[in-house]
């Protein structure tokens, strides 16, 4: 039956099928421990934690990566869910870029990717906190507002309708249990997993036919030079949509037909940006916002790679 089909359409199905089946494991665990925090997280034990100084804020969300790895498939429900416990957005966002960067399994894929060489991993993860750090304090001190739609932020009627379906039990007296938290928990993962699910679905067909049908020999000819390369990259980084495990390998097989600063865009700018999170993103925050992140995001990156 498929034979029948054209050969483009084979070669769509197959890379989308190769994009979901990467990122599903992803997404689960992201609206796992999305689910964790919505209901054994409290806003003021983020309080206590968190320290007040906004720049030592800024640095412990761009460094909890490294103890709280996260995949960029499933990073957005787990931003969302810090937003909602009082998390402040110059704490959370540096979060969401370099987790998916400083992750050491990343970071060890990185590694074998370019020949056991720590040449590339040393400028990705310097690449990922300078964006990190520079996103938190345009956040801290530029854009203050909250980036969350009206129907996420805390008290608005849409954001309490799950959570009354699943708490209306425990409006008496007594204190949920352990064990009716945990369901509560799992209860919360599923609606939120099948919630982003479709986005991951949609992102991953629009990657899959940028990938077929959009002619990437026209783009890799465009990178005639330093700069024209790096914007290049950034565009595949978006486009492709990769896994931040995987990355590198595609990387480093670019290194010889771009060079060392387009590759070091790609690396930084994929997990930060691609169309699945971007999907993502759209459901939770503002398409200003998101407008405005973005583009800082891949002004950073150029000058970052270009400087390297």
């Amino acid at each position: 039956m498929f034979q029948s089909l054209p050969t483009s359409v084979l070669q769509m199905g197959m890379i989308f099928l190769s994009i979901v089946i990467e990122a599903l494991p992803f997404v689960l665990l992201g609206c796992l421990i999305s689910g964790f925090l919505h209901v054994f997280l409290s806003a003021e034990r983020v309080n206590k934690l968190l320290p007040k100084n906004k720049f030592l804020a800024i640095i412990v969300g761009s460094v909890l990566g490294v103890f709280f790895p996260s995949c960029e498939c499933g990073i957005v429900p787990i931003v969302h869910q810090f937003l909602k416990k009082e998390v402040p957005t110059y704490t959370a966002f540096p979060f969401m870029l370099t987790a998916p960067i400083i992750n050491p399994i990343v970071l060890f894929s990185t590694f074998i990717a370019f020949s056991n060489s720590w040449k590339f991993v040393f400028l990705r993860v310097l690449g990922s906190l300078l964006v990190a750090l520079l996103v938190g304090i345009w956040l801290a001190y530029i854009y203050t507002k909250n980036p969350l739609k009206e129907s996420y932020q805390a008290g608005s009627t849409h954001e309490h309708e799950h959570d009354h379906q699943h708490d209306h039990q425990h409006v008496a007296c007594t204190p949920p249990s352990k064990i009716e938290k945990t369901s509560h928990m799992f209860q919360h993962s599923i609606d939120e997993f099948f919630d982003t699910g479709r986005y991951l679905i949609i992102g991953a067909l629009i990657a899959s036919g940028l990938q077929v049908y959009l002619p990437t020999s026209i783009i890799l000819t465009l990178g005639s030079t330093k700069l024209l390369a790096i914007l290049v990259m950034l565009a595949l980084a978006v486009i492709m949509s990769l896994c931040s495990e995987a990355d590198a390998f595609i990387g480093s097989s670019l290194l010889s037909l771009f060079g060392v600063a387009p590759v070091v865009a790609f690396l930084v700018f994929g997990p930060m940006v691609d169309i699945k999170n971007l999907l993502m993103m759209k459901r939770y925050f503002g398409t200003k916002f998101i407008v405005q992140l973005v583009a800082l995001i891949a002004v950073i990156v150029t000058i970052f790679a270009w400087v390297v």
